[in-house]
């Protein structure tokens, strides 16, 4: 700890030492790097020892703390000593090799994850504070139901569960009153986080997350257009057959567009509990949540992959705090590489379920890409995902292979004499984790954010024009009107801590069909609808040769050279077309969609 100033103060003078009037530009470029990656990975792991602390154990102290690391994090990543000699060694890129370029590269887009560049050190400064106080009152927020606090967990429980129209409309509306708690910060951090992009060269936010991707805004947008143009036809006939199945169920008459509380996930995100024929969490009874982490870590070793580091089990904050606990933690489930190296942890709250089942199999995906490229051929500026949708697209490809009735068999969650209905698991497979969800991650979240970033979204529109994007999207609206006192968009954990990027979940989806159709048909030779990756090291092989990479080669030639095309629903569409012709008979004589 008392090294960092050292290191940050040195920067500028190590940096004209690292860069001779003479000599080949590459060997220049070369001790460069050597002190930008040491600098910056000993300065990233205080900041995420700090964040972790922060997030597991909401205290003042922690805030405090994880303001400080984040403002040294942020004097190494934004000095401007440090920009400038990779602003020039990138104008002369043709002299250097691909990873130099590609490392240069990212420490352009450094600043903005220490949440600005010291170019602007009161806007920095004034950012990390605002981004800490947010953080502080997402995590440390308390649902109240008929004065009693209630969990994130205990709402998601009660929505899945209850039958009673009444009782979903209480649960969804308290669901929704950390809102305006939020609101004003997020208004804040607009401009702040507008005024970081700005600073690195990018028009607002949006545009600078999206060069992650090395696309503009409007690049980006067109391939999630695109993406619910193909999937709509599909989607417009499961939103008809959930809206007749759950008139039916509360004794309602079909609406147009879904009531919000009618659909047991919070934001209409994923649509879970309208096949009652799969229902796996029954088949939890007497499990132990340490039980289903281990099943999801042997799914992995069971394709070659090592075991998980001991460090993992011993730093990780994996299950519920238990009742009486004063001690508050974020609920979203994460997994984090602290140290870019060894330290892998993971932040969950795994209960006896299919949901956690299916999660710690996803997270767990997060730990193994982060141990196969955090090897000495790629430099701790790359230990990361081809883009980040490729992080999430492993976790996600896993959680698919999770949901195959013959892994579920395998694993003992399912008897070995179960009976099938392959309909019905088809359906719920694309309700709840597959086409809903496309129109959430590339539709209602993206063009919300795109709006508030980059097209200014004045404060007094914000939940009208949420709610648009929920409807003209989802076919999806309020049980009564939202008006611009509710802040409902920052209700979803993402829009503080994770924003300007959800749509990358939903590429993730896409890219998660793609990868697997070719696992099961050109590596496995099975049925992409029944396929069992448990034990195959060749599944193993195949993905280690996408992940060891990291982000030494553009996103587009990893995915063309592993599957042979470009991001595409082709496969997504291939995997439910038996569905889709299924839907068209239950459909015959309705309404088809809202409009």
């Amino acid at each position: 700890m008392r090294l960092m100033p050292a290191l940050i103060l040195t920067l500028p003078l190590m940096a004209q030492v690292a860069a001779p009037t003479q000599g080949p530009l590459q060997e220049r470029a070369d001790r460069f790097l050597q002190l930008a990656n040491a600098g910056y990975q000993a300065l990233y792991y205080v900041n995420s020892e700090a964040s972790w602390a922060a997030t597991t154990d909401v205290k003042p102290e922690h805030d405090a703390a994880a303001e400080w690391a984040g403002k040294s994090l942020a004097a190494f990543t934004g000095n401007p000593t440090l920009l400038k000699e990779a602003k020039y060694l990138l104008s002369r890129k043709a002299e250097l090799s691909e990873v130099s370029v590609r490392q240069l590269q990212r420490i352009l887009l450094m600043p903005y994850m220490a949440e600005g560049p010291m170019t602007n050190p009161a806007l920095t400064a004034e950012r990390i504070v605002a981004e800490t106080r947010q953080a502080s009152l997402l995590n440390g927020y308390v649902f109240q139901m008929d004065g009693r606090p209630i969990s994130a967990n205990q709402i998601d429980d009660l929505l899945a569960k209850s039958s009673d129209l009444p009782e979903r409309l209480k649960v969804w509306e308290l669901s929704k009153e950390i809102g305006p708690v939020l609101k004003p910060g997020l208004v804040k951090l607009r401009d702040l986080r507008n005024g970081v992009a700005r600073e690195l060269g990018h028009a607002d936010y949006f545009s600078l997350q999206a060069a992650r991707y090395d696309l503009s805004t409007e690049e980006l947008m067109a391939y999630n257009r695109r993406f619910l143009q193909e999937l709509r036809p599909l989607y417009l006939q499961l939103h008809t057959w959930v809206k007749y199945e759950m008139a039916k169920k509360y004794g309602q008459p079909v609406p147009k567009v879904i009531p919000a509380h009618w659909i047991n996930n919070r934001w209409s995100q994923n649509w879970t509990g309208f096949v009652a024929a799969v229902d796996f969490d029954p088949y939890f009874k007497g499990w132990q949540p340490e039980r289903i982490v281990k099943t999801a870590e042997a799914f992995y070793t069971g394709l070659g992959f090592d075991p998980l580091p001991a460090t993992f089990w011993a730093k990780s904050d994996l299950y519920p705090v238990q009742p009486g606990d004063p001690r508050k933690k974020n609920s979203h489930a994460s997994c984090s590489h602290l140290d870019l190296d060894k330290d892998i942890r993971s932040l969950m709250s795994v209960e006896s379920n299919y949901q956690w089942f299916e999660t710690a199999h996803h997270e767990l995906g997060h730990g193994y890409y982060f141990m196969s490229y955090s090897t000495p051929g790629v430099p701790p500026l790359l230990r990361e995902g081809a883009n980040p949708s490729f992080h999430e697209g492993v976790g996600e490809l896993i959680a698919l292979a999770t949901r195959q009735i013959p892994y579920l068999k395998g694993a003992g969650v399912l008897p070995a004499d179960y009976k099938v209905d392959e309909m019905q698991v088809l359906l719920n497979d694309a309700l709840e984790v597959a086409i809903p969800f496309m129109f959430w991650a590339c539709g209602t979240m993206p063009e919300w954010e795109a709006d508030f970033y980059t097209k200014g979204l004045p404060a007094d529109q914000m939940n009208a024009r949420w709610w648009k994007h929920v409807r003209d999207l989802q076919g999806v609206e309020p049980p009564s009107p939202r008006g611009e006192g509710f802040c409902d968009a920052a209700t979803k954990t993402h829009i503080t801590d994770n924003p300007a990027y959800y749509y990358s979940y939903g590429w993730a989806t896409v890219f998660k069909f793609q990868l697997h159709d070719h696992i099961a048909r050109k590596i496995l030779h099975q049925d992409p609808r029944a396929t069992n990756y448990a034990g195959h090291k060749e599944v193993g092989a195949f993905l280690k040769q996408i992940l060891a990479k990291g982000a030494t080669e553009d996103w587009r030639k990893v995915l063309k050279d592993a599957t042979g095309e470009d991001l595409s629903t082709r496969a997504m569409m291939a995997y439910f077309k038996p569905l889709m012709a299924w839907l068209e008979q239950q459909n015959k004589g309705r309404q088809i969609g809202w409009d």
